[in-house]
């Protein structure tokens, strides 16, 4: 059973950075696909940034392309996401999900092609 422990939320003024972690207990994750996932109140849960364990590959959602940022430290077997120049509109609950199927084609962006999920953690951003 994987768990994905988040933290790492905060409030925060428009224009700040954030980083949050993500930490996959029990297993490895060089196979998965981590993605980082976003839900503000009233709307449907959105992907912000995935990466390939396996090859590397990194993809974001075309509204935080060059503001935030996800990484890994393997020796720590953690995922980050690193976001910066934040705005009111990236207000949301943020969550980590991991697919643990190989990836053959495309890109997994949807929930529903991730199979385990975090608890989520909160970031606000005031204007």
């Amino acid at each position: 059973q994987v768990q994905l422990v988040e933290s790492g939320g905060g409030l925060v003024q428009a224009g700040g950075s954030l980083r949050l972690s993500c930490a996959p207990s029990g297993r490895t994750f060089s196979n998965y696909f981590m993605g980082w996932f976003r839900q503000a109140p009233g709307k449907e849960r959105e992907f912000v940034a995935g990466m390939n364990m396996r090859t590397g590959g990194t993809y974001y959602a075309d509204s935080v392309k060059g503001r935030f940022t996800i990484s890994r430290d393997n020796a720590k077997s953690t995922v980050y996401l690193q976001m910066n120049i934040l705005k009111p509109e990236d207000t949301a609950v943020y969550y980590c999900a991991a697919r643990t199927a190989t990836v053959v084609w495309g890109v997994p962006r949807s929930p529903g092609e991730f199979d385990h999920w975090g608890q989520g953690t909160q970031v606000t951003v005031s204007s």
